[in-house]
């Protein structure tokens, strides 16, 4: 059976489906509908759907409306909200603005197939990225937002003595990380389950940090890289691999891309400056930052 919030696919004539890693599902329009109420929103649906009287009451009840958006309920953050700004969400974001850019919806578990597609080779060059990486066989790193773990068992590969901290904070993922895990009996890489605001490491613990299409979508990025800064040794650093913004040809949602401007400009904020810079994969930036 199909899952009701399977997600949907686009296509391109002969070129198959677009490579965007938030896209459209039965439950995303739901929440549209109904500002973010999950199920009870998907009986409200079709209960209105069959009933245009009960559709035209619900735009009249008071309280949050249909396309209102409902910012402040989530976990609230340890040094307040003062670094954001809230706003009416977009298709694809929050509502939550930092320095000047609105956050991006995370990816739910729903996506796990898309993590894991054939095709992510050829689009990203992910092996490539991998080897740019430079690592010696006992290093530690930190895979935040590891989801389906993509990256981190292709980097615990060549740490024989490393060890690799997959970091997530939805439960779903956390299970399927710990089902690879013991599937493939690996033994460098190890589960965590982070918080929005920390990825619940202990200090001095870390080489590297890698965020792989991650960043733009952390609901409290100032806390989230102040967390990652103790967690860094004193020559630690943290590598971004996000989608070009600056390129608008790149089939990926605009909040889901950002451009080097922007990211220098939060890094900096946060005690990082740009190490190291590569260009060499197809959509995305290779972005190496350090301690200021």
């Amino acid at each position: 059976m199909i899952p009701l919030w399977r997600t949907w696919v686009k296509k391109r004539p002969g070129k198959g489906a677009v490579s965007d890693h938030h896209k459209w599902t039965k439950l995303q329009v739901v929440r549209r509908l109904n500002g973010g109420v999950g199920l009870t929103g998907l009986f409200l649906y079709y209960r209105f759907m069959k009933n245009p009287l009960l559709l035209a009451a619900f735009f009249f009840i008071p309280g949050p409306g249909p396309f209102q958006t409902q910012v402040g309920s989530g976990p609230k953050s340890p040094g307040g909200d003062s670094l954001y700004t809230y706003q009416k969400a977009s298709t694809d974001g929050i509502g939550k603005c930092y320095m000047g850019r609105e956050i991006a919806q995370v990816m739910g578990a729903s996506g796990a197939d898309w993590l894991e597609r054939d095709e992510r080779q050829k689009e990203e060059n992910t092996r490539l990225a991998i080897e740019k990486i430079a690592l010696l066989p006992a290093s530690a790193v930190a895979d935040i937002g590891a989801g389906t773990g993509y990256y981190s068992f292709r980097i615990a590969a060549r740490l024989p003595k490393g060890r690799v901290y997959a970091v997530d904070i939805q439960d779903e993922m956390i299970r399927y990380l710990r089902n690879r895990k013991a599937r493939l009996k690996d033994s460098v890489v190890e589960v965590v389950k982070g918080s929005p605001f920390s990825p619940n490491l202990a200090a001095n613990s870390i080489d590297l940090a890698i965020m792989v299409d991650v960043y733009h979508e952390l609901e409290y990025p100032r806390e989230m890289l102040e967390s990652i800064k103790k967690a860094l040794r004193p020559h630690g650093r943290i590598l971004l691999i996000e989608y070009r913004g600056e390129d608008p040809a790149i089939a990926i949602k605009a909040l889901h891309k950002t451009t080097l401007v922007q990211l220098n400009r939060e890094m900096r904020s946060a005690g990082f400056g740009l190490y190291r810079q590569e260009e060499f994969l197809p959509i995305q930036h290779f972005l190496l930052y350090q301690k200021l």
